[in-house]
Parts: C-alpha cells; structure tokens; sequence
C-alpha cells in the first residue's frame, strides 16, 4: 500500500470511527439510539437470527425483524450468521459480517442460502503468520498460501471450508495487513481474524484506542456465527498497557458480559469453537471467569496462538489447541520453537463432533512425528517428537521389529537446539530459542540397531508411522 493510500485511510479512521461519544454515530441517531431492521434471504424472512452490538444481544422474530438499543460505545452492528446461510465476506473473502453504526436508524442483512447441509464442514487456524517486511510476505505467499490451496482443493469442490487466523497476522507493520488480505483472497476461503498483539497501535493511548486500525480492516474485535451445528467465537484477549508494547492476556468484562449473552441462544450441548490469541488456560489473568461462563457446556474447544508451538490442553472441561505458528521461528526456518513444522491446524465438524490433525507447510498430512538419534557410548538414545500429541493418544516404538517401550518427557526438541539455539542463531532474528515441550518421547537402544519405527495412533484411532535408519 503507498504512502497516500495509507495516510487517507488514517485521515477516515481519525475523523470516521474514532471519535467522541458525543459526536460519534450514537448521537447521530433521530430514534434515541435505536436501530432496527430486517434479516431475509431477499425474499423470505429469516426467524431466531442473532444480532449484536457487542453489548446487547437480540434475535428476529417470525418476520425476521429485529430492534436493538445501542450502547454508547458501539461502533458496529453485526450479525451471528445463522447455520445454513452463506458467509458475507468482501471481495477478497475477509469476513464482512457486520455493518459500521453510521448516522442510519435501519440496518437490514440480506443471506445467502447454501445450497448444501452445512453440518460436515471444515475450517483451518492460521497463527501467527506475523509477517513483518516483504521479505516475509514473499515466504508466506510461496510456501503457506499454496499450501492451504492444496488442502482445499483436495477436500473438494463441493467442501465447505473456512479459515480463522487467530492473531499476529501481522508483526507491527499494519499496511502489511493488506498484504495479509491478498494472502487470504488467494486461499479463497471466507476467513475471520482475531486481534494479535502485534495487530495494535502502539503508543497511541491504552487498550481503547488499540485497535484502531484493525478494526478499520476487520471490524469488530469480538463477535460469533455459526456453521451446522457449531457455534463459533471470536475474542480479542490482549489488552494493552498503554505503554511502549506492553500487553497482557485479559478477557475485558464488556466481552465476558457479551459472550455471556450470546451463549443463552447455543444448547449445552452444541459444539462451541472459541478462537483467541493468547492462549487462555495459562497466559489469560481473568481466565477463571471465563471457565465459569462455559460451566454448562460440555463441547467447548479453545483455538489460541501466540507461543510459536504447538500444545494441547484440557482445562475446565475446555479442550484448548495452542496452535504451532504459520511463520514457525519467525520465518527463519521449518520448525517452530518446539520443533513442530511451521503449519496450521485443520478441522472436520460433523454434527457436533470435531476431528482434528496438525498440517506441517510443505508436508503430508500424514507426517506427524520427528526422528532424532544421538549416539552415546556404548548405545544410542532415541528421542520421539509427536507434535500434536494428547493423552489420548498411543505411542509405540519399535527397533529392528522388536517392540520397546518409550518415556514421555519434556525437553528441547533436538533438532530446534540445532537451529535456534544461541545468541547467534537464527541468522537475522537470533532472538528465537528453542521452547521446552511435553510432546517428546525417549528410550535408549544399543548402538547394533539399525532401524527405529515410530507409530503413533491419535485419538481418532489413525496411525501415523515414521521410519528413521541408523
């Protein structure tokens, strides 16, 4: 984006969205801050539809028409797409499920039904692509984005796919945002974004006016939707400081109100998908009142970045998936600081049950597992990486065909030391180390031994097999 560009959509952000409470569009309003509207199809009327201003939660009646009385800090409206309705999403596939509170009393959506049953479908997590110069764009666009187009092809034509990137889609340099949005139109998939801590302006106020310009490319920071029988969240848990860069992981109480809101129109039993940044089950301060609003619910997963690795936790009932980065070591290399592939996740809804695989750039789908073999004196140690491993799953080694029994541990994937490890490494950004990780496994073998197998069975019951000679 050239300088012009960007200085004119700083001018609208300042003058448009950004403004006081006593001229922003509240006050604009001729109905006492009421908006009300209609939810079609373009001709019928859309029933039980959700819509939001981050603060108040309300649904269509019979006739598909709603009134909702704004908060005075509402800048958007948008609406909780219903299941078996198209997503709304601009020219370049960003999700456009929402509209800008203007000077207007009436805001009507107009969906597209699908023209399929929308309970079996797909979506992928994009973390951290954290691009912070061309250079990085230009890694991103060769290696990542081709790969998601591989992936979407191979599940079908017919496949209903989506994507979230859950955060630091960008590395402090906000016109790359559009290099990002060239990424996802390239993919072809709707995709919504969660706010990263590298998504914010810096220094500009506090966490209020932080997300100015994201909000200008994306919309609102927090919002949900749906797609079959999974009820989808998005919130933004970085707060920031107001100081140089300095954030912490906190759910505001306005979002937990919301969400709390929003929840009362999803059955318990629904699959509920949240997606964040920092991972909540140990970096979110607040975290406890979170786990608190989800109580009743018994088919709830967490979607975060943020680390660089990869990790899952069960935590409260809440079955989190801390998601290894698309840049991995900030594109310095394949693996991430765990030593997983730099990749995404991917994700199969059906009905309310979900399945799940870790997808390395550039690998097949079926390559799960990392070999490392340090010779010792006298024998060998074997060291096991399985990157997406939980305790549902089955590890299993075999040397020369003999079946041996491995020791979980937690460490530093080897060949991470190899590559990050040091002041001096990795060349350009040596401030990458490698991260420890409970994901590895261990046994010790005699130095005659001429192959190891590793078979890992994921909790889906699919085996994934890797064959390292000595």
């Amino acid at each position: 984006m050239n300088r012009r560009i960007f200085l004119e959509r700083f001018g609208l952000l300042a003058t448009g969205m950004v403004v006081s409470l006593k001229s922003n569009a509240f006050s604009q309003l001729t109905n006492s801050g009421v908006i009300t509207g209609k939810v079609t199809d373009g001709k019928n009327a859309i029933a039980d539809a959700v819509l939001s201003d981050g603060f108040a939660v309300v649904k269509t009646d019979a006739d598909g028409k709603y009134s909702i009385t704004l908060n005075a800090k509402s800048e958007f409206l948008f609406l909780s797409t219903p299941s078996g309705y198209d997503f709304k999403t601009d020219v370049g596939s960003i999700n456009r499920q929402y509209e800008n509170l203007g000077a207007r009393n009436e805001i009507n959506f107009t969906l597209k039904k699908l023209k399929q049953n929308d309970d079996k479908h797909h979506f992928i997590i994009w973390a951290d692509p954290q691009v912070k110069n061309k250079k990085d764009v230009a890694q991103m666009m060769e290696t990542s984005v081709p790969d998601v187009k591989r992936l979407v092809r191979d599940l079908g034509s017919k496949a209903l796919v989506h994507g979230i990137g859950v955060g630091d889609l960008v590395w402090d340099a906000l016109p790359l945002f559009d290099d990002y949005n060239k990424a996802v139109e390239l993919m072809g998939i709707p995709f919504f974004q969660c706010l990263g801590n590298h998504d914010m302006d810096y220094r500009q106020g506090g966490d209020e006016t932080s997300d100015r310009t994201f909000k200008k490319y994306y919309g609102p920071t927090y919002y949900s939707f749906n797609r079959g029988q999974a009820h989808y969240i998005v919130l933004d848990d970085v707060r920031y400081l107001g100081e140089d860069r300095k954030y912490d992981g906190y759910i505001s109480e306005e979002q937990l109100a919301w969400m709390e809101k929003d929840l009362q129109h999803v059955p318990k039993d629904q699959l509920v998908i949240i997606n964040v940044h920092i991972p909540i089950h140990n970096s979110v301060k607040n975290n406890e009142a979170f786990y608190n609003i989800l109580r009743s619910f018994t088919n709830v997963h967490v979607m975060s970045g943020h680390t660089h690795y990869n990790r899952n936790v069960i935590r409260d009932g809440v079955f989190e998936h801390n998601h290894g980065a698309v840049c991995g070591a900030w594109w310095t290399g394949p693996i991430c600081s765990d030593g997983s592939p730099r990749g995404y996740g991917v994700y199969e809804v059906s009905g309310k049950q979900l399945k799940w695989y870790y997808k390395g750039t550039g690998l097949d789908r079926k390559h799960q597992i990392s070999i490392d073999i340090e010779k010792l004196t006298g024998n060998n140690r074997v060291i096991a990486n399985v990157w997406n491993y939980d305790p549902e799953w089955k590890i299993e080694c075999f040397l020369d065909g003999s079946s041996v029994k491995m020791e979980e541990m937690k460490g530093f994937d080897p060949e991470a030391v190899r590559l990050y490890k040091g002041d001096k490494l990795p060349a350009g950004r040596a401030f990458a180390e490698p991260s420890r990780t409970e994901h590895l496994f261990m046994t010790h073998c005699s130095s005659a031994v001429k192959v190891v197998k590793i078979v890992a069975t994921d909790r889906f019951g699919e085996k994934f097999t890797a064959e390292k000679k000595i």
